[in-house]
């Protein structure tokens, strides 16, 4: 169990996922979230990127943060072939993004951002993640059924898609889901003591 030494953690995240991952690790938190419009120079690449806006989410918090909270911010990418594959904003948009992936490697990179009074530092993990052949009812059936819009690359690993569809991992599977659970236990540790 990690001691927090009478530090606070800030989670700048709606997301259940990253919410069930800090509960499950016996981290208590506190929620606090800004509206940040998540545009990044269209010359970054990859992790760049998730660095870029995990860092860019962090940037609202600034002035704001008592010397004793850590306010974690993150944000997951799903590269392929030279493309971030973001969120979809539509069924035909993640109809094209699976369809992409299908038979296929990719990378998920989340990028997680620990902010104080007066540091930062910005940590990543990749994991690369395989897709056997889907069919097109499978990825029909999987939009139509869990709407997956709020997930980078239009699908969640822990959801239908990944359970019938991913063949292989390599690396972190809480990555995939949304947090590097080791790498942010292991982060906090460094800067708690």
């Amino acid at each position: 169990m990690l001691d927090l030494n009478n530090h606070s953690i800030i989670l700048a995240s709606g997301s259940p996922r990253r919410h069930q991952f800090l509960t499950e690790m016996g981290l208590p938190f506190e929620v606090r979230l800004k509206p940040v419009d998540e545009v990044y120079p269209f010359e970054l690449e990859g992790s760049e990127i998730s660095d870029y806006l995990a860092k860019l989410k962090a940037d609202v918090f600034e002035g704001s943060l008592k010397t004793n909270e850590i306010l974690i911010t993150s944000d997951t990418v799903v590269w392929h072939n030279g493309l971030s594959l973001a969120k979809a904003a539509d069924a035909q948009e993640a109809y094209d993004m699976l369809s992409t992936l299908s038979g296929d490697w990719h990378d998920v990179i989340t990028s997680v951002c620990f902010t104080t009074s007066n540091t930062q530092k910005v940590v990543h993990q990749i994991t690369k993640v395989k897709f056997r052949h889907l069919l097109e009812e499978e990825i029909h059936f999987y939009i139509n059924t869990y709407k997956p819009y709020d997930k980078a690359g239009a699908y969640g690993i822990q959801e239908w898609i990944g359970l019938i569809g991913i063949e292989e991992i390599k690396g972190s599977y809480p990555n995939v889901v949304g947090l590097p659970t080791q790498l942010v236990y292991k982060t906090l540790r460094t800067m708690v003591k």
